[in-house]
């Protein structure tokens, strides 16, 4: 029998937040401590090399969620998900499902392509499968394929981001879609996940702040630049992986790179030497000027805790105040 949504995800998270599943950043300690903490945890298929890793990170996360249960059968312990890329081009799909199959991975994140084979077998075992869009066409075709919720990638997330203001992706979705709706772009604290329910979704997607944190297993150049970062330090561009990404302009010139040949321009042919454009070059969303320290995974969600309830207090005490306005004319 499948999920519900409410029965897997609701019941057991502290934040109706999900920690983005990021492509060479996204770890099992990134995950497990994402879980421990009451948020969901993410990662991409491809951050492992090889089906053999893919089972041992999945089995570690598991144990290890598992065994926090047992220590503590009252706390709060949001399940996982794994990212795979469902496009036609990704050669390793059907290996890499065996293995999340074979874990019966209750929570499957699907992007690119026409995930409708994913999720009738995800179904099987009675799992959940959400899928990335950018455009409202893309929802509509994953609706149809019965994925059972929708990540509305829009404009300011980071990585491979939509090009489509949130505040009408939402709502032109919700036009037709009453299921679960996860919104990412830019959300990087407590009021903005509470403003992501007010104006319609369920779950915010957060990755660039769980980057600037103890558990991220990335280079410490990389969390320092996002302390340091604002808006002004992030281009949007297709040069180096032929899809629309945001990176951040300091690792580009790190890296030997000359901006005037990218900032402005369509793709373009550039020699990057000996640099790897998702090695070097360092994805951020547009939150990144919100951040302002490198965290433990706890302390950042205990932040965020506190900011989202006192984003609803504040959002219940002007309510009230309207109501009594428009009550006293």
């Amino acid at each position: 029998m499948k999920n519900t949504v409410y029965d897997l995800l609701d019941k057991n998270m502290r934040l109706p937040v999900i920690c983005a599943p990021m492509f060479l950043v996204s770890s099992p300690n990134l995950v497990i401590n994402a879980c421990k903490n009451g948020v969901v945890g993410s990662f991409p298929a491809f951050n492992t090399r090889t089906q053999t890793t893919l089972d041992e990170w999945l089995t570690t996360i598991t144990k290890a969620l598992k065994a926090e249960k047992q220590k503590d059968p009252a706390a709060t312990v949001a399940p996982f998900a794994v990212n795979m890329v469902v496009h036609a081009s990704n050669k390793r799909l059907h290996d890499d499902f065996e293995v999340v199959k074979k874990h019966k991975v209750p929570f499957v994140i699907t992007s690119q392509g026409n995930p409708k084979p994913i999720v009738d077998a995800v179904h099987e075992w009675g799992g959940i499968v959400f899928h990335d869009v950018i455009t409202v066409a893309h929802a509509r075709k994953a609706i149809d394929a019965g994925a059972d919720g929708l990540i509305l990638v829009a404009a300011g997330a980071g990585g491979h981001a939509g090009e489509v203001n949130p505040f009408a992706l939402v709502r032109e979705v919700r036009e037709f879609w009453s299921g679960p709706l996860v919104l990412a772009g830019a959300i990087n604290d407590g009021y903005g996940i509470r403003a992501t329910e007010v104006l319609g979704a369920n779950y915010s997607y957060m990755g660039t702040r769980f980057i600037a944190t103890t558990e991220a297993e990335v280079n410490p150049d990389y969390k320092a630049m996002l302390v340091d970062a604002d808006l002004n330090d992030l281009v949007f561009t297709d040069t180096f992986t032929g899809v629309k990404c945001h990176f951040l302009k300091p690792s580009i010139t790190r890296a030997g790179i000359d901006l005037s040949l990218i900032e402005g321009k369509t793709r373009v042919d550039l020699d990057l030497g000996g640099s790897n454009a998702w090695k070097d070059m360092w994805s951020a969303g547009h939150g990144v000027s919100g951040i302002h320290s490198v965290v433990p995974v706890a302390h950042l969600i205990e932040q965020l805790v506190t900011e989202y309830n006192n984003a609803s207090q504040v959002q219940a005490f002007n309510g009230a105040a309207y109501h009594s306005m428009e009550v006293g004319r």
